[in-house]
């Protein structure tokens, strides 16, 4: 989308992401969904210190975050070959709801899975959110399972224990459709 910047969140963004999250579980309170307790907030420094979150800016202002891993065995198990990029925590400002922000993250990485040679696009949602599961769909993601995560330490505290509809985007077909450079 024109006009729109991806770039690595910093640490000085902590207090302006943390409420992003703060506004998410609120929001999902209210409507009656799951709700991120107590979400990890060491996992989000983690993230930024690792370079893998991202925020869209519209101008100056932090319309969406989310981060990207390159593995994730506890949730895709036997799935997780090192062919995937998965997309997790994902946050929108309520300022900027229902600009479909995620399509600005979905057209970003896709060139960036293509760079890396990447054959899928993988994320996890709520499997008690219907409408979230539904959004993704529109985008070309495809059900893959349900899946209830452990207790694993390997997790963040706040993806302990929770009841996930596992979506996948494959991009075998789409090597010809993008060839920028991120």
């Amino acid at each position: 989308m024109p006009g729109h910047v991806v770039s690595h969140t910093q640490l000085t963004d902590l207090e302006e992401i943390f409420r992003l999250f703060d506004y998410s579980v609120h929001y999902q309170e209210q409507r009656g969904y799951p709700v991120w307790r107590d979400y990890d907030k060491s996992a989000i420094v983690r993230d930024i210190d690792t370079g893998n979150q991202f925020k869209v800016l519209i101008g100056k202002e932090t319309g969406i975050v989310f981060s990207v891993c390159y593995s994730d065995k506890v949730i895709w198990r036997e799935r997780e070959r090192g062919d995937a990029i998965y997309l997790h925590r994902i946050v929108v400002n309520p300022a900027h709801k229902g600009l479909k922000l995620f399509g600005v993250i979905l057209d970003w990485v896709i060139q960036h899975a293509q760079q890396r040679k990447l054959q899928h696009i993988r994320m996890d949602t709520w499997a008690a959110n219907p409408n979230i599961i539904a959004y993704y769909k529109t985008f070309g993601f495809s059900f893959v399972e349900k899946f209830t995560t452990s207790n694993s330490p390997e997790l963040p505290i706040h993806n302990r224990n929770l009841d996930l509809v596992l979506l996948e985007y494959s991009l075998k077909n789409d090597y010809s459709k993008s060839t920028l450079s991120i």
